[in-house]
């Protein structure tokens, strides 16, 4: 007797996505922690010529870049499952719908924890992209490479709307909940700097979620494509993509640049740092694409994979420790620390974590929170332990 829900054999899996998402989740923890040199009174910052360094690795290689990429991923695995499931003859859309429901639970509990969740705006737009999942590959080609396109236009208009509302980061009073040692006080910082720096913030509200809109289609686009079962054969196609994402990331930091130091009037209606962003993004991705491809970094590698694999469980016990290092329910060393510290302090948590990922998945099918989560998406308990040799014969047998 076999159960429909069992996870995807090993072999099944597309490895490259998963590395992709292990990728990824590194420079989200680097973003996520570098941001707790600024939760404090305002104050000139001053780099060492080490933290000035790790600052330009962040800003070339990791800001943005990693949200967007994991972004991009949530749009390919919303293909899968909803496929998967259709396939099924459950129905894709209430299935969804309930599942990103969850999804959002999860959101509240790891923004209580961590005033930059990026759970809430998955769900919300994991709702949206319901409305695009019966699209064909032409047509989902071509609202992503408008919203790709007109990007720059709308950061530039959506610059100049303003909302009055308290700097939570930065205000002492509100401060005072996330050093002050309590528990329900550090949840109420978090959820209300959530709330103020992220939801109502057109910058974000807007903006990030018109990006995050166009990376989810271009990455559901990928999968009607299979695109990342198919590598080998478009290897070719990977090294053009990747020299001339290459070409235009510099081209636009050249520009983009220049445009600031001069305060070129342009940027009040054309603001191009996304795209700075986005080619920056798939110039990472297609490389890590061909060194795959091309069979370097196997160990390396299949620690990434593991990470990825777990990428819910690892990026919200990141936010949790981050919780209890910094704040006052913790150590509550806050903004004292330097530049580097942050940086090394995130890259060493991310490093742990894959190696407890590796061991973990050979016990286990999936990260505890991935788990959780997919139990309560398909409303029955899944296999969550490995399952022995001889249980897997006696299963065969039974079929």
């Amino acid at each position: 007797m076999t159960n429909s829900y069992h996870p995807v054999e090993q072999g099944k899996r597309t490895a490259i996505v998963d590395i992709l998402r292990g990728w990824a989740i590194l420079g989200v923890a680097i973003g996520n922690y570098l941001d707790f040199l600024y939760i404090g009174i305002e104050k000139e910052l001053k780099h060492s010529a080490f933290s000035e360094t790790l600052q330009f690795i962040n800003r070339y290689l990791f800001a943005a870049k990693s949200w967007t990429l994991l972004t991009l991923l949530f749009g390919y695995g919303f293909a899968i499952l909803i496929n998967n499931v259709a396939s099924k003859g459950k129905n894709p859309v209430a299935f969804f719908a309930w599942r990103m429901f969850l999804l959002f639970i999860l959101a509240f509990i790891n923004s209580a924890f961590w005033l930059g969740d990026i759970l809430k705006d998955y769900a919300f737009l994991g709702l949206v992209l319901l409305l695009f999942y019966k699209c064909s590959t032409k047509t989902l080609a071509i609202i992503s490479t408008i919203i790709i396109l007109t990007i720059p236009f709308v950061m530039a208009y959506v610059n100049g709307l303003k909302i009055e509302h308290p700097e939570i980061a930065t205000n002492p009073e509100y401060l005072k909940l996330y050093h002050s040692g309590n528990w329900i006080d550090f949840f109420k910082f978090n959820l209300l700097a959530s709330f103020y720096e992220q939801i109502i913030v057109p910058g974000y509200a807007i903006t990030a979620h018109y990006v995050m809109l166009g990376c989810m289609l271009f990455g559901f686009m990928l999968q009607k494509l299979n695109f990342f079962n198919r590598l080998t054969e478009l290897k070719r196609l990977l090294k053009s993509v990747c020299i001339i994402s290459l070409a235009v990331a510099v081209l636009i930091a050249i520009g983009f640049n220049i445009a600031i130091i001069y305060k070129a009037p342009l940027l009040k209606f054309f603001h191009p740092l996304y795209w700075l962003v986005l080619s920056t993004m798939i110039f990472i991705s297609t490389g890590i694409c061909l060194l795959y491809v091309n069979g370097k970094l196997k160990t390396v590698f299949s620690y990434f994979s593991a990470g990825g694999k777990m990428t819910l469980t690892n990026y919200m016990s990141q936010n949790i420790l981050a919780g209890i290092i910094f704040s006052g329910i913790g150590f509550g060393i806050a903004d004292s620390m330097p530049y580097w510290f942050y940086f090394l302090l995130a890259v060493f948590i991310f490093i742990i974590q894959l190696f407890i990922s590796k061991w973990w998945l050979s016990k286990y099918n999936y990260g505890p929170i991935e788990w959780l989560w997919r139990s309560a998406s398909y409303r029955e308990w899944v296999p969550f332990k490995k399952a022995q040799p001889e249980e897997v014969a006696a299963d065969i047998k039974m079929v």
